[in-house]
């Protein structure tokens, strides 16, 4: 019965090891999720696309806006 033995400790060990890799790339992908979501401060104006920057955003309104008013908080930038 040396074999019943080693099969439950080696389905143990696989099954720990599954666990603890689900549980490590789960958690890491939502704290990525959060941390770009975060990041994601400017919203348009026009079409509600949010941009990380300012720089970004103003690139964002010439291009895909080109009719529209620049917004005072982009003039300066």
């Amino acid at each position: 019965m040396a074999r019943g033995q080693q099969k439950l400790q080696s389905q143990a060990k696989a099954a720990e090891k599954a666990a603890k890799a689900k549980k490590q790339q789960g958690h890491s992908a939502n704290d990525q999720k959060k941390a770009a979501q975060k990041a994601l401060v400017h919203v348009c104006s026009v079409c509600k696309a949010q941009m990380p920057d300012p720089k970004t955003y103003k690139q964002h309104f010439e291009n895909k806006h080109p009719k529209n008013d620049l917004p005072d908080d982009l003039k300066n930038v």
